[in-house]
């Protein structure tokens, strides 16, 4: 077909009634038999293009999104200038003397371990293996990554949320009757979470609703646990854990990643739209807690000898961070790998805290050290994307509770208190990405150039 036949039929083709449309990648092909690094400029920037938007959609941050592309246009002897966003990119490539641009967005943000793995691979593998195929070809091996389904059901990412928050609940202070309400409520607010996602329901939609009916799961079991066997009130504290698997770990860690590296554009995007998440997500916990009357106190003292309590801490933590990393679309050894390195950089953090005159900020910063350390290592063994293991190892540190504990006091009027909890969070929020930042200093030497 020739290239006017094609532009023909693209004009004929009835246009998507979705509010993003599909962008048709196969349209630009001029020759079916020429391979890609061969190619006309068009069909070559689209290649680039479709590399860097899928890497967008996985979760990674500009910096990353970025070098893939470089990578892709460099083997298809071109060069590449981009602006990156939260959900859109604008690129310009050249080549002999010519220019070609294209801008380039998504329906939503979302985070996905699997494809990025995925991605990354091609990415490294493109200019042995694929710049010799024809343009055809290596999108059509692009549609099979797109493609690439969920490895876990709304069901199982619901469990798998339960886990993770069952365990940060522990984490935080809270016991076995805690763990117990939280490991039900966590576990229905994803599960529904997941169902309307699947359905395409609105961000704000979704994090408001689950996260109301993840509290008010936790206030039931509660409730039937306390006329049933006499449970004592304070244990109501835990509701807190019930809603953490909201915490919108990817676009924290990586604003303050893209930041540090001056893609400030991407870095803002990226916090606002985590702010946001976050201080939905509170409002409406906050909303629950004045109905149901409930309130964040302090947990139960569990009475738990040092030795004791650093057993359960490793294997919490190691949950807390496999649950996520399933959350995160991680295969089961991925997630396994982040799972020991959480294991051993939040427990590190925590002895810290409790053993040493170390401040919890300082302490954060330690352990997102040692994560991004061990992902790095691991990441020259299996090749696993070091932000696929870290985040997932680091989301267990966040300091959640101190969010929902300032938004709380500051909506019952204690203004002071709030600002306390907030600065005190914040803290710590900063420092996490200062640890993974400092660790891809030191084991990553392109990580270091400006340039």
């Amino acid at each position: 077909m020739t290239a006017k036949s094609n532009q023909t039929a693209r004009g004929t083709r009835p246009l998507s009634e979705k509010h993003h449309m599909q962008i048709p990648w196969y349209d630009v092909i001029v020759s079916e038999e020429r391979q890609a690094d061969h190619a006309t400029l068009e069909e070559r920037a689209s290649l680039v293009g479709r590399v860097g938007i899928m890497l967008l959609a996985c979760g990674t941050g500009a910096w990353r999104v970025r070098e893939a592309m470089n990578t892709v246009a460099r083997a298809l002897r071109m060069s590449c200038s981009a602006d990156i966003g939260l959900i859109s990119l604008s690129y310009t490539c050249f080549s002999n003397n010519h220019a070609y641009s294209e801008v380039l967005s998504l329906s939503q943000s979302g985070v996905n371990t699997d494809k990025l793995d995925a991605l990354e691979r091609f990415v490294r593998n493109f200019e042995k293996q694929y710049t010799t195929e024809t343009v055809r070809e290596i999108h059509h091996r692009l549609d099979q990554i797109q493609k690439m389904s969920g490895n876990y059901d709304p069901l199982r990412a619901g469990l798998a949320a339960a886990l993770a928050c069952c365990a940060f609940v522990f984490l935080l202070g809270g016991g076995p009757v805690e763990m117990v309400c939280c490991f039900v409520g966590a576990g229905i607010g994803n599960w529904l979470r997941g169902i309307m996602i699947r359905r395409s329901w609105t961000l704000l939609a979704c994090i408001g609703v689950s996260v109301a009916v993840a509290c008010l799961a936790y206030f039931l079991v509660f409730r039937g646990l306390e006329m049933s066997l006499g449970i004592a009130a304070r244990h109501e504290a835990g509701y807190i854990g019930a809603m953490l698997f909201v915490i919108p770990g990817f676009p924290f860690i990586t604003s303050m990643l893209d930041i540090s590296k001056q893609d400030m554009r991407s870095g803002m995007e990226r916090l606002l739209y985590a702010l946001m998440i976050t201080i939905v997500a509170s409002l409406v916990g906050w909303l629950v807690a004045m109905i149901v009357h409930l309130r964040p106190e302090n947990f139960v003292d569990l009475g738990l000898n040092p030795m004791l309590l650093l057993l359960f801490r490793l294997i919490a933590s190691f949950s807390g961070v496999f649950g996520f990393s399933v959350m995160f679309n991680s295969p089961k050894r991925m997630a396994v790998q982040a799972g020991l390195i959480g294991a051993v950089a939040n427990t590190l953090r925590l002895e810290l805290v409790d053993l040493s005159t170390i401040p919890p900020a300082a302490a954060a910063f330690i352990g997102a050290l040692v994560a991004g350390l061990l992902a790095s290592a691991i990441n020259r063994i299996d090749g696993y994307p070091r932000i696929s293991l870290t985040v997932p190892s680091i989301v267990i540190m966040v300091p959640g509770l101190y969010i929902y504990r300032a938004i709380y006091n500051i909506g019952v009027n204690n203004i002071g208190v709030g600002a306390e909890w907030m600065t005190r969070a914040a803290l710590i929020i900063m420092f996490l990405p200062l640890g993974l930042f400092t660790a891809r200093l030191i084991m990553d030497s392109r990580w270091r150039k400006s340039d």
